[in-house]
């Protein structure tokens, strides 16, 4: 390999690690905690992403998923309203 060579491959790696830490920074503006109840069972969920949005649902999801069974539960658990939803 002849210096050009590795000098192009540094800064292309040097490039891809930046953009990595870059977008993994920008995923913590928002975090939401989110509590479910879904068929009598509570759970609660910690999500961040780069919108309010994004995070809620990440959270909503997650909490869901540990309270329901199945595609149809998930997605009933889901389209609920939160019992409680909390910015951190």
């Amino acid at each position: 390999m002849n210096k050009t060579t590795k000098i192009s491959l540094a800064v292309g790696i040097a490039l891809f690690l930046g953009y990595v830490i870059y977008s993994s920074m920008s995923l913590d503006q928002f975090r939401f905690e989110v509590c479910m109840e879904f068929q009598g069972r509570t759970a609660c969920a910690t999500a961040a992403g780069a919108s309010a949005e994004e995070a809620q649902r990440t959270a909503k999801d997650t909490a869901c998923a540990q309270i329901s069974s199945g595609v149809t539960d998930s997605i009933a658990c889901s389209n609920s309203t939160p019992k409680r939803l909390t910015a951190k």
